[in-house]
């Protein structure tokens, strides 16, 4: 992989990665809800997930699912299905610790999810579409270059909407502020399906 190529890719993903969307509402939940420490695997799962899809979809078994319209329709449904649950979740969700575990994203489910996240198939499609060049190499070696620098950019961008979401954890200590950013949440995670439904 060229330097040139490198860096203009890592520059593309810390944008793709730290612009809004259903994964850094996410975040910010999570971080919100649970802190930065414990939401540590989620953004792992954000990154490793995302960095999968990229190298799937740059190795060429994303092609088959974006020239299939019942394949992406069912990714589209069933993300937003998923999304409008998520939504669900967080809006019920109380301030006590023992509402935390139903709202709580892990590694495996934060990972999972990037599967059926619109904007990750945007991102990763992109990615893939303007970067991978023919002539610096096989498919193979670009997308692990691709994977494993999008991961590292991930983990940085995405990681200031975790920290986000734990600092206002000091402004969340009654069950009524609770209650109004659970349901701001929401209505953004909600609302971003929007976005992806025409």
């Amino acid at each position: 992989m060229k330097v040139e190529q490198a860096i203009a890719f890592v520059l593309f993903a810390i944008v793709a990665a730290t612009t809004p969307g259903p994964s850094n509402l996410l975040l910010t939940s999570t971080g919100a809800t649970v802190g930065v420490r414990r939401g540590l695997p989620c953004l792992a799962g954000v990154a490793l997930g995302m960095g999968t899809m990229i190298f799937v979809v740059g190795f060429g078994l994303g092609s088959i699912v974006l020239e299939n319209i019942a394949i992406l329709q069912i990714i589209r449904w069933s993300g937003v299905a998923f999304l409008l649950w998520l939504s669900w979740k967080i809006a019920t969700a109380g301030r006590t610790r023992e509402t935390t575990s139903d709202v709580f994203v892990g590694l495996w489910q934060a990972a999972a999810f990037q599967w059926v996240n619109p904007k990750a198939w945007l991102i990763s499609a992109s990615a893939v579409g303007t970067f991978l060049d023919a002539e610096t190499g096989g498919a193979l070696v670009q997308s692990l270059y691709f994977s494993l620098l999008f991961v590292l950019a991930v983990f940085p961008s995405c990681f200031v909407w975790l920290a986000f979401g734990a600092a206002l954890q000091r402004l969340l200590q009654t069950e009524r502020a609770a209650r109004v950013f659970n349901l701001a949440m929401a209505a953004l995670l909600a609302g971003s399906v929007l976005l992806f439904v025409r």
